[in-house]
């Protein structure tokens, strides 16, 4: 079996955790890319290796020059994220596809780097007022900081046709099922 990459991008509070989450749990075929951060770990909950890649900002620029990225970026000062090339290796040597949970611009250097072997996926929101609704309901928001999301909503949503596929998450269940027959299609597809 030649490997393939399902990515879903979209902008904070879209949906696409609660997607990939629901296609984690109905497809065995399917392994979950962990990405590589220089952020600290949120309290005890979170291991390295399952939930993030820990680096110090030293050691993920030292993968960066040995071009060990497929992609990374600086998402907010000093705040680097990126997909390892060992770990979309790691998938593919364990017999699965990889699936992605990343955000817009990561999309968009994924689908560039695999071509016709990724399918990018750009879950939208019904509406920008849906958006604010649900980051609110997470409860960790600021006002500064939930302002800063949804200016970044707005830049991020002008990318959404560069992807191959736009799926609303407008009724929570038809989204999850449209998510499924894409994903099958796309893998039953030699």
């Amino acid at each position: 079996m030649e490997g393939k990459l399902v990515i879903f991008s979209a902008p904070s509070g879209s949906g696409k955790t609660t997607i990939v989450r629901h296609l984690l749990n109905t497809r065995s075929d399917l392994g979950f890319s962990i990405s590589a951060c220089t952020r600290d770990r949120r309290g005890r909950n979170e291991t390295h290796g399952k939930d993030y890649y820990f680096l110090t900002p030293d050691e993920f620029k030292q993968k960066i020059d040995n071009n060990e990225f497929v992609e990374w970026e600086e998402v907010y000062a000093g705040a680097y994220y990126g997909t390892l090339r060992a770990e979309v290796e790691r998938l593919w040597q364990s017999g699965k596809h990889v699936i992605f949970d990343v955000d817009v611009k990561g999309g968009l250097e994924l689908k560039k780097a695999y071509g016709d072997r990724a399918l990018a996926v750009f879950v939208k929101a019904p509406s920008e007022e849906v958006i604010k609704e649900r980051l609110m309901a997470r409860g960790t928001e600021t006002e500064e900081s939930l302002s800063k999301r949804l200016f970044k909503v707005r830049f991020e949503m002008s990318f959404q046709n560069k992807f191959d596929v736009i799926l609303v998450n407008d009724i929570l269940e038809d989204t999850l099922q449209k998510a499924e027959s894409l994903v099958e299609n796309f893998l039953n597809v030699p």
